[in-house]
């Protein structure tokens, strides 16, 4: 059976049983943590992927990597994960439970990239233009890159914004080059 089949199929499960529980944000909070986990240290897929290590260690580890408040039900997850033998896909059933999570909740991701940080107040209003703009719920990341010299963009969704200094001057080097 197909990896991604099998990996949603938990992730619903899951997701359903949270909801039920009203624990699915503690939960997506969870998974956040562990999906980052997986990213962050490559050698825990490794070592949670090793036929030689306890399953009662791989608890540990996987509950340590969820979080230091990670839901009971997470870890009753895990559980159930280790027993059925899926340990090996965990990692893909984290990022389906985020993206399923993401879908029920109308969350959307969006990225303010600038030149310079930008103030709590204006990244609020920026927040504010994209929930208004798509009526749903923005998990909103400020990165700062100097490259673009100012201005920002702005990414969401499918939809992208350049109102940067860099994008405005490589256009008018472009009319020139004409």
């Amino acid at each position: 059976m197909d990896i991604g089949v099998i990996s949603v199929r938990y992730a619903r499960a899951l997701l359903k049983s949270a909801t039920e529980q009203k624990l699915e944000d503690a939960v997506y909070h969870d998974m956040q943590t562990l999906a980052d986990c997986y990213v962050r240290v490559p050698q825990l897929r490794m070592t949670i992927d090793n036929p030689m290590l306890a399953k009662d260690k791989k608890q540990t580890l996987l509950n340590t990597a969820c979080g230091d408040k990670a839901a009971e039900l997470t870890k009753r997850f895990i559980g159930v994960v280790l027993e059925e033998d899926r340990e090996d896909i965990l990692q893909f059933m984290a990022n389906s439970y985020i993206t399923l999570y993401r879908q029920q909740k109308n969350v959307i991701r969006g990225r303010l990239i600038t030149a310079t940080a930008v103030s709590p107040s204006m990244e609020q209003k920026m927040r504010q233009m994209v929930e208004s703009r798509t009526n749903g719920k923005v998990e909103f990341e400020s990165e700062v890159n100097p490259e673009i010299i100012g201005g920002f963009i702005l990414e969401y969704d499918t939809y992208r914004m350049d109102a940067s200094v860099k994008s405005k001057l490589n256009s008018i080097l472009n009319t020139l080059k004409k």
